[in-house]
């Protein structure tokens, strides 16, 4: 089940909806648990239960942690988390003999997140199993994140009053989610889906290059999109989710890529791999080494294809070359050269993490730069590229922060007549979208989801 399903909009969340606030608050989680538990078990009944297993064995290994605080033994408890749940990542993501069961690479990462930090002390031992279990399979983030740390939610587990103001806000966000998912990255995601279905080697030069661009706007619109629905139905049940985007493709650099790119990912890999492993404390070197092992392990986090650890360690070279002196360069530079590198540098990386075989990327990379003697420029191209002109224009206008900030310059100027244009678009521009996006819902045949093989 996806939140941009008619199964999910019209019946799985009225239903649930309409139950979760009847109730009281002591109740609230109960409901929320069960609800999580359908949503799941809807595409997954049977991995329901390796959730579950995973659930109880971080739950019982926790408290024993918290009770041999001090002890050697507590520290075998938090190396028998980490080992069931990157066995159960290995197992089912990497030997490729079972189903991928969906989600597994986010809840796993959380339930770690947690023993480690009760194990450190930074966060209290939850004696309710109940709440435990609601911060893992809490459905709005369960199969796609953010990746969301226990302390990040540990009260809110315990109360949540129902606010208005945040059930709003969590509406209007949703519907900018699904909007972002089903009108520009399913519709954007079929010129690429026509441009990766041809023979590479035949590809023109701008047809390539269309293609991969129009990759890199439907992963960023549906990934973000399906972040941007997570964080609000969160914010309508009471929690505050994690930013995971933050405007990526205006980076002046990879490093501030990757600051603004699956924010989630990134904190949780540097505040679990590479600050213990020493980060920059420990000389350019070690940091140089720290950094291939992160990118190492982000890459791979993402499947057992080699064409995920070259992504990785392809991002890793540049970020290591920014820290040991091209970081001073583009600081120095103007801001266009830095965004046009960056671009260069995370379309390049993205034909590696669309295209599974070495072959079809070198393929790819040949089109791209003219070296299969097609061309620059073919009917097709240009077929292609009047086609999908003004969605590829709305999408570059979308991924910057300038739609937001002429609303917030609207919302802060006091004169009559911007503030009542912003009033009036604040409530019919979602309706709109709403609108609009559930009857492209009803009417698309297309509807797919990246980050579920992830």
């Amino acid at each position: 089940m996806v939140f941009s399903s008619t199964i999910f909009l019209f019946r799985f969340l009225p239903f649930f909806l309409i139950g979760y606030f009847v109730v009281p608050q002591r109740m609230k989680n109960v409901i929320l648990f069960l609800g999580s538990l359908l949503f799941y078990a809807w595409g997954e009944p049977v991995y329901v239960v390796l959730m579950l297993f995973s659930t109880v064995a971080d739950y019982c290994l926790g408290l024993l942690i918290a009770a041999n605080r001090g002890r050697a033994v507590a520290k075998v408890f938090l190396g028998t988390s980490i080992l069931i749940n990157l066995s159960l990542l290995c197992v089912f993501k990497y030997l490729e003999f079972l189903p991928l069961p969906i989600g597994i690479s986010f809840y796993t990462f959380q339930t770690m997140s947690y023993t480690i930090d009760v194990y450190r002390k930074e966060t209290k031992v939850q004696r309710n199993i109940l709440d435990f279990g609601v911060y893992v399979a809490m459905f709005p983030q369960l199969i796609a994140g953010p990746i969301v740390k226990y302390k990040q939610v540990e009260r809110e587990l315990h109360r949540r009053p129902v606010e208005l103001e945040r059930i709003s806000y969590g509406a209007q966000r949703f519907v900018v989610g699904l909007a972002k998912k089903v009108l520009i990255a399913n519709n954007i995601g079929e010129l690429w889906s026509v441009i990766s279905a041809g023979n590479y080697e035949s590809l023109s030069v701008l047809t390539a290059w269309l293609g991969m661009i129009a990759f890199a706007f439907q992963i960023y619109f549906d990934f973000s999109g399906y972040s941007d629905m997570a964080i609000g139905l969160g914010a309508i049940l009471g929690f505050h989710l994690p930013e995971n985007f933050r405007y990526p493709y205006i980076a002046a650099s990879i490093t501030e890529f990757w600051r603004r790119w699956h924010i989630s990912l990134g904190s949780w890999f540097r505040e679990y791999v590479y600050i213990p492993l020493g980060g920059n404390r420990k000389g350019l070197k070690i940091q140089i080494v720290n950094i291939l092992i992160v990118w190492m392990l982000t890459g791979i986090w993402h499947g057992a294809g080699l064409n995920f650890l070259f992504w990785g360690l392809w991002f890793a070279v540049f970020l290591i070359l920014e820290k040991v002196g091209f970081g001073r360069v583009l600081k120095a530079a103007p801001p266009l050269f830095g965004r046009l590198y960056t671009w260069l540098v995370v379309l390049l990386g993205w034909v590696c993490f669309s295209l599974e075989t070495p072959q079809a990327i070198f393929s790819y990379l040949g089109a791209m730069f003219g070296v299969n003697g097609t061309g620059i420029v073919d009917r097709q191209g240009l077929y292609l590229g009047s086609e999908y002109f003004v969605l590829l224009l709305i999408a570059a206008v979308a991924s910057t922060p300038f739609v937001m900030g002429l609303v917030r310059k609207l919302r802060d100027d006091r004169t009559g007549w911007s503030l009542a244009l912003y009033r009036v678009g604040e409530k019919l521009i979602p309706t709109v979208l709403l609108l609009v996006s559930v009857a492209y819902v009803v009417a698309a045949s297309y509807n797919p989801f990246l980050y579920f093989r992830f």
